[in-house]
């Protein structure tokens, strides 16, 4: 193993430290319990905290923001983060009009939310929890729908319509409706590799792909030979298309994700084929993102998000956004 680390330990600690320094007129890094949160709090507002295991950066650390989350909790790497990470982070951003949680679908990251909640008793919070991989059918490591590169889109929308003045059910009906909207579905060419265990979390072979793998490298719906770039595309398309079910004529955002180890030369070829595979069905692509969001260390793959749009949900993601990894 190979990595940009002095201690195993120590690893997340100094990359939040970093983080806050790199960014310190917008972040503010705390320890014990440790959480990230705006350097200017707002003021009458719903506050949106959002988390999760660390090695998915920029997700969601560097999307706390003006327009986006007002705090997020960081886990271990790949690990959930605990029920005082939540409690602490809900208690420092709330603007008076309650909180919402937004949780990706994993076992752990529920768990610790509902055992955060539980006690929570002095504060209104809803929770929106977010399950857009459709590639979870036919997995054999999980028993729902996992929270993917979606999430982004969720916390977007639903930090744009609480920084405009939307209430705490608002938010909620908001961010249940655009990750009922919402598709992903991921392949990777190889694995990552956990600091803590120091070898591949699996193995794959040379000529190989896991098509509808996970993003902390669970396995997915099969195990492919290798193909060009445009038999991958209609792979990751078809099962997302088949979810959404979307009419001829339908405006659409596409998110072509990186996972970590991917360049950006290969997601915007990969975005140029889904363009004109989702014309070719006749959806309209609207809005498009493309980079590394929600990655997997250094697993090289990607996943295509597609999002069902309408004039809120463009006029939400359109809606100024400046945090460290998203801004306009």
């Amino acid at each position: 193993m190979k990595k940009f680390i002095n201690y195993v330990d120590d690893a997340v600690v100094e990359s939040l430290s970093g983080l806050a320094s790199a960014h310190e007129a917008l972040l503010a890094v705390e320890f014990d319990p440790t959480f990230v949160c705006r350097r200017t709090p707002k003021k009458d507002a719903v506050a949106v905290v959002s988390g999760g295991g660390s090695g998915h950066e920029p997700l969601h650390t560097g999307y706390v923001g003006r327009g986006m989350l007002d705090a997020a909790c960081p886990g271990q790497v790949f690990t959930s983060p605990t029920p005082d990470q939540w409690m602490a982070a809900a208690h420092r951003v709330n603007a008076g009009r309650g909180v919402l949680f937004i949780v990706k679908n994993y076992a752990g990251d529920r768990l610790n939310f509902q055992m955060a909640s539980d006690m929570l008793v002095d504060l209104d919070h809803l929770m929106v929890v977010v399950d857009d991989d459709v590639a979870i059918d036919h997995s054999t490591h999980a028993s729902g729908r996992r929270g993917v590169a979606g999430t982004l889109i969720v916390e977007k929308m639903v930090g744009a319509a609480a920084e405009a003045g939307a209430d705490l059910f608002e938010c909620k009906a908001l961010g249940d409706r655009v990750n009922s909207c919402t598709a992903s579905m991921g392949v990777a060419f190889n694995s990552c590799i956990v600091p803590a265990s120091g070898v591949a979390t699996f193995e794959i072979g040379e000529h190989e792909m896991e098509m509808g793998v996970g993003i902390h490298g669970e396995p997915g719906r099969q195990r492919l030979p290798f193909a060009p770039a445009v038999e991958i595309v209609d792979l990751l398309l078809d099962p997302i298309l088949k979810d959404l079910s979307l009419a001829r004529g339908r405006e659409v955002l596409l998110h072509v994700n990186g996972l970590g180890g991917t360049p950006l030369m290969e997601l915007y070829l990969l975005q140029h084929h889904a363009r004109r595979r989702l014309a070719a069905e006749g959806l309209a692509v609207a809005r498009t993102l493309v980079g590394n969001h929600t990655t997997s260390l250094e697993m090289a793959g990607a996943s295509l998000t597609v999002t069902a749009l309408d004039e809120e949900a463009k006029r939400l993601w359109d809606a100024p956004v400046h945090t460290p990894a998203l801004r306009w």
